[in-house]
């Protein structure tokens, strides 16, 4: 279940809770799919979540201004646990992080990058995508199972 949004001082819109939020598809669709913008991004989303589970993915996680109260999201970030993915499987798209991610931005709307791969050198992507970018502060994201 997807927890209501809380104000973060220095956050001009409402963001999740610190942790991560599982859910489904459908019930991430029905709380940030809410206008035209938003639900053609989560086209993207439920694109990537197919060729994630076509890999044997089973699990994603959604971050970016698409699961805050932002009016209008730039796109849809996230990331994807590689644990059991079978390589040749995975859409080539989802490995090219060429270019600032055009191509994944092209095809998918958005940017995904793997779970445990090192953003700085010191923290993951899923560590990173857990702390509020114009305050540091701790703040929640979506996990979406793919079994």
């Amino acid at each position: 279940m997807i927890p209501p949004s809380v104000r973060l001082q220095g956050v001009p819109y409402g963001v999740l809770p610190p942790g991560i939020h599982w859910t489904t598809l459908k019930e991430a669709d029905d709380r940030f799919g809410q206008t035209p913008y938003r639900a053609w991004l989560f086209e993207g989303v439920v694109a990537v979540s197919e060729a994630l589970r076509l890999a044997k993915c089973e699990r994603m996680y959604l971050d970016g201004s698409f699961v805050t109260e932002k009016d209008r999201p730039n796109d849809f970030d996230g990331c994807w646990d590689p644990t059991n993915v079978v390589a040749r499987l995975l859409d080539p798209v989802l490995l090219d992080f060429s270019n600032g991610r055009a191509a994944q931005k092209q095809k998918y709307r958005g940017e995904m990058f793997i779970s445990d791969g090192l953003n700085t050198g010191i923290e993951t992507f899923l560590e990173f995508f857990q702390r509020e970018k114009l305050t540091g502060a701790a703040k929640g994201i979506v996990g979406i199972s793919l079994k």
